[in-house]
Formats: C-alpha cells, sequence, structure tokens
C-alpha cells in the first residue's frame, strides 16, 4: 500500500505520523510525506513566501522523523507551492498513491465554516480514500 500522509504547516500533529506508522506496518506500505506552503498568490500573501514555505518545511520533516523513529521508511519528502487541496490530489496522483492521510481541521468552527476544510475537502473530492486523524485525547 502507497500511503500519503499530508503534514499540517499549521499545526504540530505528532499523532498523524503515528496513525500513518501504524498504517503502514499492518498493510506494508511505504509513506510519501507532502507539506504544502498555501500560498496560491505570492504578492497576495500576508508574509512572504518563505515563511510559509518555512513552516511546510518543519511540518513535512517532523512528520518524516516520528515515521523514521517509529521504523517506517519513508519514500520521498516534499514541500509544494499553492493550494493544499490541489496539491496533495496531485501528489497522490503522481505517487500513486492507494490512501491519504490527514490531521483533521486546527480551525475554529466559525473559521471552518468561513474558509473550508481540508480534510472534508479531501473526503470529498479525492479519488481514493482518505484518512481523518482526530486528536486522541479528543476522539470518542
Amino acid at each position: 500500500m502507497r500511503i500519503v500522509l499530508a503534514a499540517n504547516p499549521e499545526a504540530d500533529q505528532p499523532w498523524v505520523a503515528d496513525a500513518a506508522a501504524d498504517l503502514a506496518r499492518q498493510t506494508g506500505g511505504s509513506v510519501a510525506v507532502v507539506a504544502v506552503d498555501e500560498v496560491e498568490i505570492e504578492r497576495l500573501a500576508p508574509a512572504p513566501r518563505s515563511v510559509f514555505t518555512e513552516r511546510a518545511e518543519r511540518a513535512a520533516t517532523a512528520a518524516a522523523e516520528r515515521l523514521t523513529a517509529a521504523g517506517i521508511e519513508v519514500a520521498v519528502t516534499v514541500v509544494l507551492p499553492g493550494r493544499p487541496l490541489q496539491r496533495i490530489m496531485e501528489f497522490a496522483d503522481d505517487h500513486g498513491a492507494d490512501l491519504i492521510v490527514v490531521g483533521s481541521s486546527t480551525r475554529p468552527r466559525v473559521a471552518e465554516r468561513l474558509l473550508g476544510s481540508l480534510p472534508l475537502d479531501l473526503i470529498k473530492r479525492s479519488p481514493r480514500p482518505v484518512v481523518v486523524v482526530t486528536h486522541p485525547h479528543r476522539a470518542g
């Protein structure tokens, strides 16, 4: 099984990497990590693209390190520019992914209603299965 883990540049979510590691272990699968800088048009961004890229790099590196520490080989770690929904789905296509793993939204409910929710959008639009991992202490 080829798993794509979409790392969230806006929040540290180590439990998402743990879930991807468990899935890879159970299926004998591989994991590719992607993070998207979320800058669609640089001149309209509230800060230079480098700020967003560095944040995405930290998220991707942290996820990859967590996977490696769990004994999972990371196929590739990539940071991409642009809109997360589209770029994650393109990355999954390019890597022949069987599954996308993403953390639950970290936005407050009001912001989700106004701005949307990446995990929900992935579920609605991705042609492949999406696993949304919630915070372990908030589940249930």
